[in-house]
């Protein structure tokens, strides 16, 4: 579809809207006069008597807080935490995937300390939609604190699915909510509204208390022919922005990208064309395994051209169940087979969708790009179709598979070519358009780097926005907010905890530091034994190398580096320096030094003492 009737559309919807705001308004004015309450009979005073008029005693509204443990000035680990008076809820609690220079860690997820601090105020979790960075981090946090926790339906299904990694399903308390209706926890009213994204039952939330109401977006678009059919409800939004919204948390992740963003419909016409351009190929397609709309069209393209479906990916596979038996992915009898099976069927009766759009070292396409996949190898025969654009700074990563795969003779079609991927995020327009229904008197962009904060931040005082009531924050900031103004008012803890394997938070920067270390110069082991008693070398240390040298080749640099430890160790004796740690100190800083000097290297040295007894 076109920009210009996409926009067509767009200013139809929002037209039909205002009318029906109207209509609203007329309907709530009506029922306001009829629930009016009938005037009471005063209470009759004796004659003559006098009249005390007794000051009314004024009810101070308290502020609402917002502290931010995630999303902020980064791109996942989403966590906001919501506080009025003595009750406390949170929206979203997402994960990180790790940056090149975390070693060895699997995901990264917010600082729960906060709120564990605070969890007799908790009265609940609410989830925008079912991606990684919305919800991948639930699992640890219900581990500390075991809280009722509130999505749409597929959502929860999703939700299911990661507890049960951790066998949390028994006493996690889920709740399924759908769009348009509310939930009470405390003194908050949360009210589900639907968005479009690029996973179904996405939805935003209207939060209101006693302090007035904050809108926040989750993340969003507007797509006037959504595969679901359910366009995003901007009547709600709009009927909001006329009763008065006092803040509104909104989506910057495509702040800075002009226009609107293209239908997901799109994307289906493209593989239409790109199947039959592949002709008797074998077609691979790699995209983000909750993008079940694009999965269905993939399905249904497979489907018309005769052509059977298989899944690489335990994420993929885990989703696509979870989608079927919900009724959100309706896949026909006989198109699905299992990976095992693709040798019984030709290359031109095949379509694999697998993991690894974005490079993941571990991912399916990866290990396929590098002849490293069990049961998938890649062929002249093969046609590759990455249907995602690179999340910044996977670029280098995403670039790597995509040459591999051409090395091994498979034709790759990625990026913005043939249009392949749109993105579910709203773009310039879209952003200023939900800004002008919505009308917040305050505005705290979230849910990007620094530079879409900041984009997004110019595009609210555009539309109106006074720059003094737009609030850019980071992660541990914790702002107040009332109708006298928006300010901040402390910090919280909101670092980074990470998982490595079956640890949580038992890797720190330290241990990050040391394997950094490691990768970058490698280990030196120094083995001395001394004396027990008077602390005398026993005989010449011994010198252990692994991801420094090659020792074979570089037996002189051993040499001269075991000299120098036992040097230091009879310095140590002749000085009667018998502290242990010291002479490590010693030994570590004479090997460096020296292995700097020759090498300009500096490896980690790791010195080792054994005492004996003669």
């Amino acid at each position: 579809m076109s920009e210009k009737s996409n926009r067509a559309k767009l200013e139809k919807g929002f037209n039909s809207m205002k009318n029906y705001n109207k209509s609203s308004k007329k309907q709530a004015t009506a029922k306001q006069v009829k629930n009016r309450k009938q005037p009471q009979p005063q209470p009759q005073r004796k004659k003559g008597g006098h009249r005390h008029n007794k000051p009314k005693k004024q009810t101070v509204q308290q502020p609402i807080r917002i502290a931010f443990l995630g999303g902020i000035n980064e791109v996942g680990k989403n966590l906001t935490v919501f506080e009025y008076e003595d009750d406390m809820i949170i929206v979203d609690c997402g994960l990180a995937f790790p940056d090149e220079d975390m070693l060895g860690i699997d995901v990264v997820i917010p600082d729960f300390s906060y709120i564990e601090a605070n969890k007799s105020r908790l009265r609940g979790v609410v989830i925008t939609h079912g991606h990684e960075d919305h919800i991948g981090a639930l699992a640890y946090l219900l581990k500390k604190v075991n809280v009722p926790v509130f999505a749409t339906r597929l959502t929860i299904g999703l939700i299911r699915g990661k507890l049960e990694e951790h066998h949390l399903t028994s006493s996690a308390k889920l709740n399924v909510v759908g769009p348009g209706e509310h939930v009470t926890l405390g003194g908050f009213d949360v009210e589900f509204i639907h968005v479009n994204h690029s996973i179904p039952d996405a939805v935003g939330f209207a939060i209101k208390c006693a302090g007035g109401t904050v809108v926040h977006t989750g993340d969003f678009k507007i797509d006037a022919t959504p595969i679901d059919g359910g366009m995003i409800d901007l009547a709600r939004f709009g009927a909001l922005g006329n009763e008065g919204v006092l803040c509104m948390l909104a989506d910057s992740t495509n702040a800075e990208r002009p226009g609107f963003t293209e239908s997901e419909r799109k994307v289906g016409d493209s593989f239409e064309r790109l199947f039959r351009f592949a002709g008797k190929r074998r077609i691979i397609i790699a995209t983000f395994s909750s993008n079940i709309h694009r999965i269905q069209q993939i399905i249904d393209v497979a489907q018309s051209l005769g052509r059977k479906v298989a899944l690489s990916g335990r994420s993929l596979e885990n989703v696509v169940n979870v989608s079927r038996e919900l009724g959100y992915l309706k896949v026909p009898d006989g198109v699905l087979v299992p990976l095992d099976l693709i040798h019984r069927y030709g290359d031109h009766e095949m379509v694999l969708i697998t993991t690894g759009s974005q490079g993941e070292p571990m991912s399916a396409l990866t290990r396929m790009a590098f002849s490293d996949h069990r049961k998938v190898a890649i062929t002249p025969n093969d046609y590759v179709i990455i249907s995602a654009t690179p999340i910044p700074g996977n670029e280098k990563t995403v670039g790597r598979v995509v040459n591999e795969l051409m090395k091994l003779g498979a034709e790759v079609v990625y990026e913005k070519m043939y249009d392949v991927h749109v993105s579910g995020h709203a773009c310039q327009e879209e952003l200023k358009m939900m800004l002008a229904l919505i009308k917040p008197r305050f505005f705290i962009p979230v849910h990007g780097e620094q530079k879409h904060l900041q984009r997004h931040a110019a595009l609210a005082e555009a539309v109106g926005v006074q720059h003094s009531n737009i609030l850019l924050v980071d992660n541990g900031v914790q702002v107040e907010l009332s109708s006298a103004g928006l300010k901040t008012v402390a910090n919280v803890p909101a670092g980074q905890i990470f998982v490595d394997g079956s640890g949580v938070g038992d890797v720190g920067s330290v241990v990050i530091r040391d394997r950094k270390k490691l990768a970058e110069d490698g280990i030196i082991v120094i083995a001395a034994a001394l004396e027990g008693e008077t602390g005398y070398p026993l005989s010449e240390p011994e010198i252990f190398s692994r991801g420094f040298v090659f020792v074979r080749e570089n037996e002189a640099l051993m040499d001269e580096a075991r000299a120098t430890a036992m040097h230091t160790l009879e310095r140590c004796y002749d000085r009667n320096i018998r502290d242990w740690t010291t002479i490590k100190n010693r030994l570590r800083d004479d090997v460096s030094r020296l292995m700097f000097e020759r090498t300009k290297r500096s490896p980690m040295v790791l010195p080792i003492l054994m005492e004996i007894d003669e």
